[in-house]
């Protein structure tokens, strides 16, 4: 019987070398090509409604319309957080509310104003708004929505819609045409290097079945 030879000791030295550099050219890959790897669309097809995600005002609103003056929906829903209005009013400030806003643009942009509904109830976060746009499916026996979002949000709303809301319906998922998030370059700026440390955190609690919650 074959004996196995112990690795000579001044060949581990070799050993660590290529070990350390296997792992430093993958950490290399993935760093560059995260930023790809966030985005991930959906061709755009018909479906019943369009749902614009909380954020980024006023650019997923002008996407929304655009898609919904390219006939792709009839109509377009809006999801609203209670904060910071609720905040503000405490202290007898006034604000309409990111919704009321988006609103307008659609309405600017020519969407008809019955063609637009406020979902309920008030959302916190994204998981919130798959489970409140899911839903709306549900309750409304529609089958299909596409969603509005920015473009490195993507990879995360898909994963969402997939644990929370996939049995309610098909959600098309599709990025602002006019986002200016740098996939290839994400790490020259400090908006591109949140979103991309924010996504990463996101799909990881996600993975993970949601374990942290929104602060109350």
């Amino acid at each position: 019987m074959a004996s196995i030879l112990p690795v000579e000791p001044e060949r581990r030295p070799r050993l660590w070398i290529a070990l350390f550099g296997s792992l430093f050219f993958a950490g290399l890959f993935v760093f560059l090509n995260i930023g790809r790897w966030l985005v991930v669309e959906d061709p755009l097809e018909k479906a019943d409604a369009i749902a614009v995600l909380s954020g980024r005002m006023p650019s997923r609103a002008l996407e929304a319309a655009r898609v919904y003056k390219q006939g792709y929906a009839n109509h377009v829903w809006l999801t609203h957080s209670t904060e910071p209005a609720a905040s503000l009013q405490s202290l007898s400030i006034p604000f309409l509310g990111e919704e009321s806003y988006d609103k307008q643009v659609l309405v600017h942009e020519g969407v008809p104003e019955g063609a637009i509904e406020l979902l309920e109830p008030p959302i916190v976060n994204t998981a919130d708004e798959m489970k409140t746009i899911g839903e709306a499916l549900h309750r409304e026996k529609l089958h299909s929505v596409i969603i509005v979002t920015s473009k490195v949000h993507t990879r995360r709303v898909k994963l969402l819609w997939r644990k929370i809301s996939g049995q309610d319906g098909l959600a098309i998922v599709h990025g602002d045409s006019d986002d200016s998030f740098d996939a290839a370059h994400w790490w020259r700026n400090t908006s591109d290097a949140l979103d991309v440390v924010r996504e990463i955190l996101g799909l990881a609690n996600a993975w993970a079945g949601l374990p942290l919650q929104p602060a109350a």
